[in-house]
């Protein structure tokens, strides 16, 4: 980005404009900073299907849930060499809460050390707290790289940190499995590689969704995530849509401020004969867009929200008010009933983590970086993690729609699909069983 700090600065100004649930606190110890803590449900932010996708998005054939975790039947009872220090920078505290990541990375790690570790070496994670601000992010990256020495980051997930650090990483040879990728340079990075879909393919596959699963004509988006240094890459998200499809948006409008209310531009989308609006935003705005549905009579126009719209939080809070109202989800939704969620189900019961999309995004990202791990033919350093990354094959899973890779590109957005799910009566509920793949 041209303005980098300018970036920072308007990002953490909508720090404190977002309303999420409390997380545990997090300290500075290397063994279980930030983990030992059982977080509370937070909101979920950011991403996208509910009749058959077309036969160029159909989701990879995968049927059964990632093993990478489990140990060999005659590994030892628990590693006990040399720790592997992996780090992890999350918001715990501050205006946007991502608490749940870091505590499922952890867990997977704790299984893998009962289990003998990696060749009898213990994965270690070292969370620091960004607090939801660019200062923090800068030192808790720089303590994790230069004082810790961590091999890799793992499983992180913040408002600001990509922005922050993304640079720092490349500098120094460190490669990052984003649990939660939220600003754009989390996606424009050479060393960072999310496991999320994140908002701007979020649009792109919601307005997609729209347009050629439900065969909608007039697809409207309407942006409430008002920061101008943000505003390209939501451009580039609409405009991606549009080079797909060959359609244009019958309305695009955004609000003035964060604090807008939305009713007058969904008012708006009505009045321009709008089918489905794709309108994004975070959890006051998804509560607006809710409630504004029921009071206006807004129900026989299709919304599609972000995954910022689809926590438990958001459903409980409307009820049968924001009925109709949908949102993407960037991996197997996590309150389906799916068996390929059995094993994720399991795990973050027993270590007592909230059931959330945050949850799946650390799971996924430190499943992914044991699979690895176990393909390191010698030491494991910095330098043969980062080999490890840059040559890991496209691991398939069913919790993602289309497979996770990193490679050595100098941009990663691996995850291009999502599936959908629908309000009803307080409860979020899956539209249908395939995904929304973005094709190319």
């Amino acid at each position: 980005m041209k303005n980098r700090s300018k970036l920072l600065m308007l990002l953490a100004t909508l720090l404190a404009l977002v309303l999420v649930a409390s997380a545990c606190g997090n300290d500075d110890d290397d063994t279980d900073s930030a983990a030992t803590d059982q977080p509370t449900a937070a909101a979920a932010t950011e991403t996208p299907a509910a009749t058959e996708a077309p036969a160029a998005t159909e989701t990879p054939a995968a049927t059964e849930a990632p093993t990478a975790t489990e140990a060999p039947a005659d590994a030892p009872v628990e590693a006990t060499g040399e720790p592997i220090k992996v780090g992890n920078v999350s918001s715990l505290t501050g205006g946007a809460l991502f608490p749940e990541a870091s505590v499922a990375a952890k867990a997977v790690f704790d299984r893998v050390n009962a289990g003998g570790g990696i060749n009898g070496r213990p994965i270690q994670l070292v969370v620091e707290d960004d607090a939801g601000t660019p200062e923090g992010a800068a030192t808790a990256g720089r303590k994790l790289v230069e004082q810790d020495d961590v091999v890799a980051m793992v499983g992180s997930a913040s408002t600001l940190e990509c922005a922050v650090n993304s640079a720092f990483y490349a500098e120094k040879g460190v490669y990052s499995i984003q649990g939660t990728g939220v600003d754009p340079l989390c996606f424009l990075s050479s060393n960072i590689s999310p496991v999320n879909t994140g908002p701007y393919a979020g649009i792109t596959v919601s307005l997609y969704y729209a347009s050629e699963t439900l065969g909608l004509e007039d697809v409207c988006n309407v942006n409430l995530f008002v920061i101008p240094d943000l505003a390209p890459a939501f451009d580039a998200a609409v405009e991606r849509w549009e080079a797909l499809t060959g359609k244009s948006l019958t309305l695009r409008v955004g609000a003035a401020t964060l604090e807008d209310d939305p009713t007058p531009l969904m008012l708006q989308a009505r009045d321009a004969g709008c089918d489905a609006v794709v309108i994004d935003g975070v959890e006051p705005h998804a509560l607006a867009v809710g409630r504004a549905i029921e009071s206006q009579g807004l129900s026989d126009i299709i919304w599609i929200g972000l995954t910022s719209y689809y926590t438990d939080s958001i459903a409980s809070q409307l009820g049968s008010a924001g009925n109709g109202l949908r949102a993407n989800s960037e991996f197997e939704p996590y309150g389906s009933d799916s068996p390929v969620l059995d094993d994720w189900r399991s795990l973050m019961t027993d270590a007592g983590v909230p059931l959330t999309s945050f949850a799946q995004g650390g799971y996924i990202a430190a499943t992914i970086f044991v699979e690895a791990l176990r393909g390191i033919d010698g030491e494991i350093t910095r330098e043969s993690v980062a080999e490890a990354m840059r040559t890991l094959e496209p691991y398939e899973t069913p919790l993602l729609g289309t497979p996770y890779t990193f490679g050595p590109g100098e941009t990663h957005a691996p995850n291009q699909a999502s599936k959908f799910v629908e309000l009803r009566d307080g409860e979020w509920v899956t539209v249908a069983d395939d995904w929304v793949i973005l094709p190319g």
